[in-house]
């Protein structure tokens, strides 16, 4: 959180000095009350003389202060009547409160945008990570729960830490002046005050001791929650087929409940601190009031009735402080819990890191070549094993094999989506792990089995990749993706939104709108990730058609189920359990009789 509060280190500086002015004059303006009091109840009679200030230095500075106040009170009185000089305090006092509230004000006003600055960049910090983080991050992590961390662990961020900024800030302040005020007084009552306290920290204490750790447990369940509203929307159509409504429906009350009860324990220890601290306060006050009396009965006391007095409002009003502190204190540990949360998150290590000095590309001027390519997810379970392959520039290669075998992990390597374990890939000769990461992905254009679309404009979709790209460019590209004309079908043409996840378009509509955004990035590299496996026969071949024009003076990678589509490869090469075990133009293969042989004759079938 530091390096968050740095940046608005001048809002903090301003609520410092803010709630310092408002603490001396909320001491000042109850130093009025001395001699109201003195004039209401006529306790002192003695005649004050002036004491020049300074006098006896600063230890004598209270009884100096307390003697020049009285006999101002008293030229007061004698001049303008008891009446006159009440009304006069009065207005001393009104001033003095006006000036507390509106430096106490303005304090608080100050730490508005540090507030609202905190939590947006903390939000903008998670997003920014989210989008730098290597694919493997969120192969292991639960969508639901990283979107319960974004909305839920922000917001519990906003409403315990930072919201509570304004009494950690002030309140240390105001209890510092007001026991500074209170030794000034009389530093024996004080001293004895002091040893009361710690009754209180104590008691306040145990209360808060395992908050953090049923906060923490309360927000895992709601990212539970979280995460299976997230499953519901996107399996919907298959939990009406099956009628699973009302098995979804009980998984879902049990987490709910279990997050109920989690937030409940919560809720009720917090909910203790205001009537336990308040409880103390006034064990404190009685125990001071008595202690005090006892020393103004007996002689002893170094102030008299009306300091006293003074003395007990200060210290009750410095009780308001000490329980908001407490308050505080339990806000704080539950928005650590979330901010536990968040920073696993934050702290994740990106594996993906950016040459110290990334050399630039901006074409393929002669061929894509792996090396002894291995890779493995994790340690002792490999998915490539020793991939040896060459694309020429220009050419076609084709990965087929069944599911399982590493042809998607294969080409995920290239743009570096993961690193290879051991081996390296090479583009002209450089490995891709000295190149740009932006540069090396800008050369790349992918087209997948699931078109990925966002929920805005037919227009924005396909120029997503593309700065600045005009009306007839999006255009262009559409009419050579076979999309131009459904596109022009719809109600708003290119400013139809297509829905989420393109869901108001087709399958065969989805992938045409993806060809085109490929088009429109015009990359020297294609990869083809299955891209009409899962399309109807009419659907295909206009998306293959559009496929056929993208792929033109193209290096192009294609993975493939149905081999029809990838026959006119210059070279395809069969993978099976993460090893290549054939390789071959179309012919040779099926001449080879072997496991491509195989795959062609149960798809003819």
């Amino acid at each position: 959180m530091g390096k968050y509060f740095a940046r608005y280190k001048g809002y903090i500086i301003a609520t410092f000095i803010m709630n310092i002015l408002a603490a001396l004059f909320n001491v000042f303006s109850f130093s009025i009350l001395l001699p109201i009091l003195q004039i209401l109840f006529k306790v002192d009679t003695q005649r004050y003389e002036f004491i020049e200030w300074g006098t006896g230095g600063f230890k004598d500075l209270p009884s100096v202060a307390q003697n020049n106040g009285y006999y101002y009170s008293q030229m007061l009185v004698d001049n303008y009547g008891p009446a006159t000089t009440l009304l006069m305090l009065g207005i001393i006092l009104a001033f003095l409160t006006l000036l507390k509230t509106g430096t106490y004000f303005a304090g608080s006003a100050c730490l508005m945008p540090l507030r609202t600055g905190i939590v947006r960049d903390i939000r903008v910090d998670i997003y920014k990570k989210i989008l730098s983080l290597p694919l493997s991050f969120f192969s292991e992590e639960r969508k639901g729960d990283i979107l319960a961390r974004v909305s839920t662990d922000v917001n519990e961020i906003d409403a315990s830490i930072t919201s509570s900024l304004d009494m950690i800030i002030k309140n240390p302040i105001f209890i510092l002046t007001y026991v500074g005020t209170m030794f000034f007084m009389s530093w024996e009552l004080t001293l004895f005050t002091l040893l009361v306290v710690p009754l209180l920290a104590g008691g306040i204490g145990r209360i808060g001791k395992k908050l953090k750790q049923k906060s923490l447990f309360a927000q895992s369940k709601w990212s539970d929650g979280i995460s299976q509203i997230e499953e519901t929307l996107g399996g919907l159509r298959i939990i009406k087929a099956f009628i699973a409504e009302r098995k979804m429906e009980n998984r879902f009350m049990k987490v709910n409940n279990e997050y109920r009860d989690a937030s409940m324990r919560v809720a009720i220890r917090q909910s203790a601190a205001h009537p336990v601290s308040e409880f103390l306060g006034t064990c404190m006050i009685v125990v001071v009031l008595w202690f005090g009396g006892y020393l103004i009965f007996s002689g002893k006391s170094p102030i008299d009735a009306s300091g006293f007095i003074y003395y007990l409002v200060i210290l009750y009003t410095t009780l308001q402080p000490i329980k908001d502190l407490s308050k505080a204190g339990y806000s704080i540990q539950k928005g650590l819990a979330s901010l536990e949360r968040i920073n696993k998150i934050l702290a994740a290590e990106n594996t993906i890191k950016e040459p110290v000095n990334p050399q630039v590309v901006d074409m393929l001027k002669d061929s894509i070549v792996m090396e002894n390519v291995n890779f493995a997810y994790t340690e002792g379970r490999t998915v490539l094993d020793g991939i040896n392959i060459t694309i020429p520039k220009g050419q076609t290669i084709a990965l087929v094999g069944q599911s399982g075998s590493g042809k998607s992990t294969l080409v995920d390597l290239i743009p570096r989506y993961h690193d290879v374990t051991a081996g390296s890939i090479k583009i002209d000769g450089i490995d891709v792990r000295n190149l740009s990461i932006q540069s090396l992905r800008g050369i790349i254009g992918n087209v997948n089995q699931e078109a990925i679309l966002f929920n805005d404009t037919v227009f924005n979709n396909i120029a997503f990749g593309v700065d600045n790209a005009t009306q007839e460019q999006v255009e262009a590209a559409a009419k050579i993706a076979n999309a131009h004309d459904f596109i022009m079908e719809m109600e708003h043409g290119y400013q139809t939104c297509v829905g989420d996840r393109g869901g108001r378009l087709s399958g065969g509509q989805r992938q045409r709108i993806s060809i085109a955004r490929a088009i429109l990035k015009n990359p020297p590299i294609l990869i083809l990730d299955e891209a009409t496996s899962a399309l109807d026969t009419e659907s295909e071949r206009l998306v293959q058609d559009a496929l056929e024009k993208l792929m033109k003076s193209r290096t192009t990678i294609a993975i493939a189920h149905r081999l029809s589509t990838i026959k006119n490869a210059n070279e395809i090469y069969v993978l099976h359990e993460g090893k290549i075990v054939e390789r071959g133009t179309h012919e040779s293969l099926i001449a080879l009789n072997g496991y491509y042989k195989k795959l062609n004759d149960m798809q003819a079938l």
